[in-house]
């Protein structure tokens, strides 16, 4: 076990080393060399978990969707507004979502080691579809459309906060977004019952750390069936 969790620090190191150097200088610019010294890890250590530069940006792009500062909501489409209000929180501090946001529009690389549109893309019809078959979006809404609409709105909100506000504001814009977008799609009972203000990230956040410091119920020992009595044989 210790040896499993000293695995999964390194990777981690790795990760976050990876990305650090890859938002500072771009993929291209980028070398192993630099990601060694900054991971503080063996070249050994870092080709066991990566093989290669493409490895470990996409290592960088399958770190942005952790289901960790979520919480399972009634409404699918408080879950999708959480979703997005959490990111927005955690970007200007999270040096892996900031790579992982420079390596998916990085059009030249992208054919090496992929992006992370894609996965949010379809993490979003996901959530709106389920809101849809709960009754919570109007009858004419396309999920998949409507995912690619946000996606897009999303990335442009992203690259306005970051040119104006280094990203300080990017809660703020986060939540404007929603009050634009939700009332076309959201109907009316659904709507007036959402949170979608810019302070909703870190509670959703807190609130799911919270959660996971919970113990965990232990499942309980099922009684095994006992074998069924044997006759006794007849006496000759």
């Amino acid at each position: 076990m210790a040896q499993q969790e000293r695995a999964v620090r390194t990777r981690r190191a790795v990760v976050e080393a990876a990305a650090a150097v890859f938002a500072e200088r771009g993929y291209a610019a980028a070398t192993i060399a630099e990601i060694l010294e900054r991971a503080e890890v063996t070249k050994g250590a870092l080709y066991f978990h990566f093989g290669s530069k493409e490895a470990l940006a996409r290592g960088v792009i399958d770190a942005q969707i952790t289901a960790d500062y979520w919480v399972p909501r009634e409404l699918k489409l408080q879950e999708l507004v959480d979703i997005c209000m959490t990111l927005a929180h955690r970007i200007p501090k999270d040096v892996v979502l900031i790579a992982g946001i420079r390596l998916s529009a990085d059009v030249q690389g992208r054919e090496l080691f992929g992006s992370a549109w894609p996965a949010w893309t379809a993490l979003v019809t996901a959530k709106v579809t389920e809101a849809k078959e709960q009754g919570e979006v109007l009858r004419h809404i396309d999920p998949h459309e409507t995912a690619e609409f946000i996606l897009g709105a999303w990335l442009g909100m992203q690259h306005l906060s970051e040119a104006y506000a280094d990203w300080a504001d990017l809660s703020e814009r986060a939540s404007t977004l929603f009050r634009y977008v939700l009332p076309a799609i959201a109907t009316p009972a659904a709507l007036v019952s959402l949170d979608i203000a810019p302070d909703r990230g870190p509670r959703v956040i807190e609130e799911a750390g919270r959660l996971a410091a919970q113990p965990q119920p232990q499942p309980q020992p099922q009684p095994q069936p006992q074998p069924e009595p044997q006759p006794e044989p007849a006496a000759g």
